[in-house]
């Protein structure tokens, strides 16, 4: 029942319950029959390869009529074109498509009664068509004939939709567009109209993605004025073309992850973010400036490269913050940790992105790798190198090598410099980032990793049961040698973090434990790390999900299933001596904490912000407090500070918090209100990264007072 008013509740009751045997219907679609305001058909299809016709009426009770055999396969997709009025009386046309790559058009119109007198027709003529059953209802008879047959697709035809009206007739009544729209599984989408003057339905245009890594289009659909076509494909990705003085052109949709997202991280420098879901790919994001301030136009968070497309899925990611190159580690459902290093062709798209330049003193000539390739089992991304100018060669793959005919033939990437967004055909093949390294180890699934500030270690854990599983290795970053095995944990550790001045480690398991270690950092990259753990406490009474170290490297929280967060003070007794000790504790959550994240310093270095992540989606910011007294002791007072508004949080658990400070010529509008959190601690400017269980990556601007 519709609401007696805007905004009133609208109440759903269930009419009629039909029984459609054990072939299931997959595709469904409504109409009113032509001519009446009261009664209305139904068409359904499935596994049966049969079209099922029912008829009903304002009450909402459907009654079957005939079946329309014709198709081979299972249907995938109906729709009914509006009814109108035609040479041939009151009609309504019927689409249909199928597994057997083939659309039907079924016409149902009004049965004409000839009469005794009435000459029979005798010359055959393209418009006739071959008859099919009749039914009765709201007192007539009606006529259900196969009105054309539409051969192109070489692949299952997953959908079918009619054209939006293009026009009214004289009393205002949209008019009939006799134009169809089909997507399949061969890549393409097709435009379907009949000629004018034979009648007999031809392809007029043709549209598609020739990206190895597609695996189709699972549906097509009309933008509401009929001149713009969207197509949705496998890993969720979208495609859209507009009409433009009769051609069809690509245009830029927004992109994203198909699955949980695991992990984030702000890149080097801040300048990008990247992350880790189980789509089995890393994705990375970065800001569109547009020309600049001058231009006018407010910038935009844009996927400007998808750095793996692998064939596991992903877990975890670690940037690399130090000098050199771009690069980062990604852990999957596999034993060995990959490094990625960023190409010539992503390093020149970065800067016309973001128009900032590395600071550090690496040379964009000291790359000489263009992109990368995809292997044929999606495993390994093989390098292009240049040679000179406009040379280009590659990494010959073992499969190449081997010559295998069954093994399938992936075409070459195209890497270039990019001056927009690019497409999702651009984005799947040609921006992949070549592997650099293998680290292996692990004796399980990674499922943890870590990066310290200064780029010089890398901290990995896997899944595990046994203590000796549940080992975390450091690695040196410069000769990806191994630099030492830490033992404490007996269970998967599920989130790993440096603290900011690089002396300690800090790990959370599923033991209930946390563990905090204090690394010396070698003297050169073949020296084994020299560690000592400070302690292992017994935290929460339930898994330990998060972890995060405060700016000054002094405290730390923790976040458990048990719904509390607790901060912790490691103190210097003495000379490399350490003790750990429980600051406070949170009041109790409604659900449990998943992420946490210390923001960096913007100011006075005796304000702190805490950001907070819970299972239900919902994002809170807590405010803390340095206080010294005049013995000298130091107390951080911690009290709430806003929660973010629920049409802006994740619809499920939060996985990772992440912050950056925001650069100056990205500083938010005053207007931008929508997506800022008020807090009320020193002037800043800072953006929280989120990610999350639904499938998004979500950042918010936080204006600091």
């Amino acid at each position: 029942m519709l609401p007696k008013e805007v905004g009133g509740a609208c109440d759903i009751t269930m009419l009629q319950s039909i029984n459609v045997g054990t072939k299931v219907m997959v595709a469904v679609t409504l109409s009113a029959l032509p001519g009446s305001s009261t009664s209305f058909l139904m068409a359904m299809g499935g596994l049966d390869e049969q079209v099922h016709l029912y008829v009903g009426d304002l009450t909402g009770q459907f009654k079957s009529v005939c079946h329309l055999k014709g198709h081979q396969d299972w249907i995938r997709a109906l729709d009914f074109s509006l009814p109108a009025k035609d040479e041939s009386g009151l009609a309504v046309f019927l689409a249909s498509s199928a597994q057997d790559r083939i659309i039907r058009m079924w016409k149902i119109s009004a049965k004409k009664v000839l009469s005794t007198d009435s000459a029979p027709v005798t010359q055959p003529s393209l418009k006739m068509y071959i008859e099919g059953p009749t039914f009765k209802a709201d007192g007539s008879s009606w006529q259900v004939s196969l009105e054309s047959l539409l051969v192109g697709h070489e692949d299952w035809v997953y959908s079918v939709r009619w054209q939006p009206p293009q026009s009214l007739d004289a009393d205002g009544v949209p008019c009939r567009s006799m134009c169809v729209l089909s997507a399949s599984m061969d890549r393409t989408m097709m435009i379907w109209k009949p000629d004018p003057k034979s009648g007999i339905w031809m392809n007029v245009v043709t549209v598609g993605e020739l990206g190895h890594t597609a695996l189709g289009f699972y549906g097509g659909a009309w933008g509401p004025q009929g001149n713009a076509i969207l197509a949705h494909g496998y890993s969720g990705s979208l495609h859209l073309w507009l009409e433009n003085g009769g051609d069809w052109k690509p245009q830029l949709v927004p992109s994203g992850h198909s699955a949980p997202v695991v992990d984030i991280s702000w890149g080097k420098l801040d300048r990008y973010l990247l992350s880790a879901s189980h789509d089995q790919t890393t994705r990375l994001f970065a800001c569109w400036e547009r020309g600049g301030e001058a231009s006018g136009i407010s910038p935009s968070w844009h996927e400007i490269a998808r750095p793996q497309v692998h064939g596991h899925d992903l877990n975890c990611l670690a940037v690399i913050k130090g000098p050199g190159n771009h690069r980062y580690v990604s852990g999957a459902d596999e034993k060995v940790a990959r490094v990625f290093e960023a190409p010539g062709a992503f390093l020149d798209s970065l800067y016309s992105f973001t128009g900032t330049a590395d600071a550090d003193g690496f040379k964009r000539e000291d790359v000489q790798i263009v992109g990368a390739n995809m292997s044929a089992l999606g495993l390994s991304q093989k390098p292009i190198y240049t040679q000179g100018p406009g040379a280009v060669r590659k990494d010959i793959g073992d499969a190449e090598l081997s010559g295998d005919p069954m093994m399938e033939e992936l075409p070459e990437a195209r890497p270039m410099m990019l001056t927009e967004p690019p497409l999702e055909e651009h984005l799947a093949h040609h921006t992949l980032w070549p592997e650099a390294h293998k680290l292996y180890g692990h004796g399980n699934e990674l499922f943890a990793m870590c990066s310290d500030p200064a780029g010089q270690l890398l901290a990995t854990a896997c899944k595990a049961q046994t203590m000796n599983v549940a080992e975390i290795w450091l690695w040196h970053i410069n000769t990806w040698r191994v630099a030492g095995r830490l033992q404490s944990h007996s269970l998967t550790i599920t989130q790993l973090e440096f603290s900011p001045d690089n002396r300690f480690l800090l790990s959370v398991s599923r033991d209930r434990h946390f563990s905090v270690f204090h690394i010396t950092q070698p003297g050169t990259g073949e020296d084994e790390v020299q560690h000592k753990l400070l302690g292992r406490v017994d935290a929460h009474k339930r898994i330990i999900w998060a972890c995060s170290w405060s700016p000054c490297s002094r405290f730390f929280a923790t976040g458990s299933r048990d719904k509390t967060v607790k901060v912790w003070e490691v103190l210097e007794t003495s000379e490399n001596n350490f003790q750990v000790r429980l600051i406070t504790t949170l009041p109790p959550f409604k659900c449990s904490v998943t992420a946490l994240a210390w923001a960096p310093f913007t100011g006075s270095e005796k304000s702190y912000l805490l950001a907070l992540g819970k299972e239900d989606g919902s994002l809170e910011l807590w405010r803390g407090n340095l206080t010294i007294s005049t013995d000298g002791t130091k107390k951080l007072d911690i009290l709430f500070s806003s929660r973010v508004d629920m049409f802006l949080c994740h619809t499920a658990t939060i996985h990772r918090l992440c912050w950056r400070r925001l650069p100056t010529s990205v500083t938010p509008k005053e207007n931008e209100d929508q997506n800022e959190l008020k807090t009320s601690v020193e002037l800043g400017r800072l953006q929280l990264a989120s990610c999350g269980a639904d499938h998004t990556v979500r950042i918010y601007n936080v204006n600091l007072r």
